[in-house]
């Protein structure tokens, strides 16, 4: 049973002691650890940078029990991947009956498997590339002929391009599975669309301006998001205003439909150069280091990093104790 109740709007805070003690959880033990400690100490600093009484909180080094423990008035999520995106620490924190940032339980497990929101994103007007699921080294030919190449072979719910590979020939293909599998049980052939990739920041049910990446390696892969300097971030992405206003359209289109609240991240491949934008997935709990699109796209907007933390840290207030 849930000891929250939330409600619609997002309250502004004047004072950081309108917010009281609040946990910044990060770190946790998926295969996403090193960066979500790298966001959770950048929003820590940033929130006491701010005046916010706020303290560190790893649920790997302390059981999610002490958060409510009276402590701590609320939480804010930089937990990447299983185990903070999913919603297993959300369905512990609305047990607990502790306020937290964005997206609630059933938007995170959602969104954390990426292929349901294909579902749901289609159903909700935004194109998807071909997809397949694989099950065994039997599925790989029924791949080449349904999905075709080249291809991105991918865990269904891992983050930060962890496990990804780019088959670009059929032999190719047999090693790609099993560096997905050796990370999850689920995996999934998709289409690449190999006009472009952009991605659209999500605040306070507001699109952000849009980002197009340009990778220096073969896709934008681990290593391209948070420790190569050559990767190029494109913002504004060199849309049109009409596509800008389309892309930004298909992105909250997207986050609405799957129950996404507050923040996010939503990410597009474009087909071809003037092509159609194709839904990839949703981030619920995107990175928020300094190689970080969300808040490379809130600096466009005018919104620096401290205040976007605040305001990340804000959507909590949407969540009231019952």
């Amino acid at each position: 049973m849930s000891l929250l109740a939330l409600h619609s709007g997002i309250r502004r805070a004047r004072d950081a002691r309108e917010f009281g003690n609040v946990a910044v959880l990060l770190g946790g033990d998926s295969s996403e650890r090193e960066i979500s400690l790298l966001s959770g100490n950048a929003v820590l600093a940033a929130l006491r940078r701010r005046g916010v009484d706020a303290e560190p909180f790893d649920p790997r080094e302390r059981p999610v029990q002490d958060l409510g423990a009276g402590r701590y008035d609320r939480a804010w999520i930089a937990l990447h991947g299983p185990g903070g995106e999913d919603g297993l620490i959300q369905g512990a924190l609305e047990w607990l009956g502790l306020p937290y940032s964005g997206s609630g339980v059933l938007a995170a497990a959602l969104t954390m498997d990426k292929l349901k929101p294909k579902l749901v994103a289609a159903a909700a007007g935004c194109r998807v590339p071909r997809y397949t699921t694989l099950t065994g080294e039997s599925d790989l030919q029924r791949a080449l002929a349904e999905v075709g190449l080249p291809m991105m072979v991918k865990p269904a719910s891992q983050g930060s391009s962890v496990g990804i590979s780019k088959v670009k020939s059929a032999d190719a293909l047999p090693a790609a599975y099993a560096a997905a599998r050796a990370v999850e049980q689920t995996v999934f052939a998709e289409q690449f669309i190999g006009g472009g990739e952009y991605t659209v920041g999500v605040l306070h049910e507001s699109a952000l301006p849009s980002i197009r990446i340009e990778p220096a390696t073969e896709f934008y892969d681990y290593e391209a998001k948070y420790f190569r300097d050559d990767t190029a971030y494109r913002c504004p992405s060199g849309l049109t205003a009409a596509e800008e206003a389309l892309l930004q359209a298909s992105a909250l289109a997207a986050f609405r439909a799957t129950g996404c609240f507050g923040w996010g991240r939503v990410d597009f491949m474009r087909d071809g150069a003037g092509g159609e934008f194709h839904f990839i997935e949703i981030n619920t709990v995107p990175g928020m280091t300094d190689h970080s699109l969300v808040p490379m796209a809130a600096r466009r907007a005018g919104i620096d990093f401290e205040d976007l933390v605040w305001r990340v840290l804000e959507t909590s207030f949407s969540r009231e104790r019952k």
